[in-house]
C-alpha cells in the first residue's frame, strides 16, 4: 500500500487542482462577462442619450427652418402689401387728378351755359388749374 498510496494521492491533488484551475476560470469568466455586459450597457445608454440628442437637434433645427421659413413669407408679404398699397396710391392720385380735370371742365361748361358765352382756352386752363388746386 506503501506503493499504492502516493500515485493515488498525486492524482487526486492533481485533480483537486485542475477543478480548483477549472472553478478559478469559471469565475474568471463569470467576471469577465459581467464586466462585457457592463460595458455592453454603458454603451447602449451613451448611444441612447446620443441618439436622444440628435433628435432633439434635429426637432430644434426643424422649429428653426419653420421659423425661417415663416419670417420669410411675412417679410415677402409685407414687400408685396407695401408694393400693392404704392399702386393702389398712384392709381388714386391718377384718378383723382383725371376727376379734377373733368370737375373743372364740367364747371367751365356749366358756367358757359350760365353765361351764355365762351371762354378762352388760357382762361380755362387758369380756372381749371386754380379749381384743382382748391380741390
Amino acid at each position: 500500500m506503501k506503493y499504492v498510496w502516493p500515485p493515488v494521492i498525486a492524482a487526486l491533488h492533481e485533480r483537486q487542482k485542475k477543478i480548483a484551475d477549472g472553478l478559478d476560470a469559471a469565475s474568471r469568466a463569470a467576471r469577465d462577462l459581467e464586466l462585457a455586459q457592463d460595458k455592453v450597457g454603458q454603451q447602449l445608454r451613451e448611444a441612447k442619450a446620443q441618439a436622444a440628442e440628435i433628435i432633439e437637434q434635429a426637432k430644434k433645427r426643424g422649429t428653426q427652418i419653420v421659423d425661417e421659413a415663416l419670417e420669410t413669407a411675412r417679410v415677402e408679404a409685407d414687400r408685396v402689401k407695401a408694393q400693392a398699397q404704392a399702386e393702389i396710391e398712384q392709381e388714386l392720385n391718377g384718378v383723382k387728378d383725371a376727376l379734377r380735370a373733368q370737375l373743372g371742365s364740367l364747371a367751365v361748361n356749366g358756367a358757359e351755359k350760365i353765361l351764355g358765352a365762351t371762354i378762352d382756352q388760357n382762361a380755362h386752363a387758369e380756372l381749371v388749374n386754380k379749381l384743382a388746386a382748391e380741390i
